[in-house]
């Protein structure tokens, strides 16, 4: 018996010491993060000058285009924010636009441009209309609708004709322009010939909708 004494000694020693590490493991793993989740924070996280993105359908023919003087990616809401950005839309069987402004923000997985300060929209002169421009400190860009649209005071040049009010859309597929809540609306007679008799509906603003500036089918 005294023989065996000092081996089990030894294995009792051996079994607290594999116990005694198991243990501290385990606490260390508990206590402490070895991979701490990424901090969400809107900071950038890589930037381009000269920058470009461009879009394409399943054909591969370029859809939209967005450059500008310089670019920044916030990988927090997955955004892009240019400075001096050029948009435009070039679909094939839609007028082009081409649309400007201070800065942009493009974001909603790259379905949505806002172009903040001086924005502007325009649609250059086809065989059946006329140049359109729109002016506003905001405009939002749908690129798979083709719609812009804001709700701040727009001021729209269609051909020889203004309009001024709070609100404005315009559908580049279907060439139809409202601008709701008008408070300065002066249509040349050459296009009041033919101005379409169907009011604007679905008033963003809460005013009266106007009627929108007549356009060639």
């Amino acid at each position: 018996m005294k023989e065996r004494f000092p081996a089990l000694m030894a294995l009792i020693l051996l079994i607290v010491l594999v116990l005694s590490t198991w243990w501290a493991a385990k606490f260390a793993q508990t206590a402490i993060q070895t991979d701490p989740p990424r901090r969400m924070t809107h900071e950038m996280d890589s930037w381009s000058k000269n920058f470009v993105m461009l879009r394409t359908d399943a054909a591969g023919k370029p859809v939209n285009r967005l450059e500008g003087d310089y670019g920044e990616h916030f990988p927090d809401d997955d955004s892009y924010h240019v400075t001096n950005p050029r948009a435009i839309g070039q679909r094939a069987g839609d007028p082009i636009t081409v649309g400007t402004s201070k800065t942009a923000i493009l974001d909603d997985h790259n379905n949505r441009i806002t172009m903040i300060g001086d924005a502007h929209v325009h649609r250059p002169a086809d065989a059946k209309n006329g140049a359109l421009d729109a002016y506003s400190q905001k405009f939002v860009i749908l690129p798979n609708d083709d719609v812009v649209y804001t709700d701040l005071p727009a001021h729209v040049v269609k051909g020889q004709s203004t309009m001024d009010g709070v609100g404005m859309r315009y559908n580049n597929k279907t060439q139809q322009l409202e601008v709701y809540s008008a408070s300065n609306v002066n249509l040349a007679p050459a296009d009041t010939n033919k101005a379409s008799s169907r009011p604007a509906n679905n008033d963003p603003a809460g005013g009266g909708a106007a009627n929108p500036l007549p356009e060639k089918k």
